[in-house]
């Protein structure tokens, strides 16, 4: 599935008498490779569902269906592993990007259209922090990109983008997705696209 070592999740939580813990150790319940891009991998870490975050010994809010957005008010966490961009994907990609953003959970993601400059060109309504563990991506804007190398991170502000994998191997990136709202203005213009 993956060329790259699997993630352990340590989780800690406290004892009915209030003291530290590990709750768990262990491998990722949900890694989950899309199928409409074979190669694509998504690990699932932790997810909160409101701000503040409640700090219980709830439970893994990490099972069932992959979801691409954070929840409304809360934040995700996952690594994706990334494959290198193929000619037959930048070709006929465009067409796979419902499926492949329905695997997500968020169809309604994806932005691409005709001559969008990338065939995973997509939006959501958060700020995401991504970084690059290993291997090089090239971030894709409407107008810019910049190449991205292990240590690089991006603040995406909800902005329309896409992850390119020119390099010719494997990229790993971690995201922290954190719920957002589009401020009034910037709504109104995206609007418009």
């Amino acid at each position: 599935m993956s060329q790259f070592p699997p993630i352990t999740r340590i989780i800690t939580g406290h004892t009915k008498d209030g003291r530290s813990a590990l709750s768990e150790v262990g491998p990722l319940p949900t890694v989950v490779e899309l199928a409409a891009i074979p190669g694509t991998v998504f690990h699932e870490v932790w997810a909160t569902g409101e701000s503040p975050a409640r700090v219980d010994n709830g439970p893994d809010p990490t099972t069932g269906p992959l979801v691409l957005p954070p929840p409304a008010g809360g934040t995700r966490i996952r690594f994706v592993d990334i494959p290198p961009d193929t000619e037959d994907f930048l070709q006929n990609g465009s067409a796979r990007m419902g499926d492949a953003f329905e695997e997500i959970g968020d169809r309604a993601a994806s932005t691409v259209r005709e001559h969008s400059p990338h065939p995973l060109m997509h939006r959501t309504e958060s700020i995401d922090y991504g970084i690059v563990i290993d291997g090089e991506m090239t971030l894709i804007l409407d107008d810019d990109e910049v190449l991205l190398k292990p240590g690089s991170v991006v603040i995406q502000r909800g902005t329309n983008h896409a992850w390119a994998n020119r390099s010719g191997a494997p990229c790993r990136m971690l995201f922290v997705l954190v719920s957002g709202t589009y401020d009034p203005a910037l709504a109104e213009q995206l609007a418009g696209h």
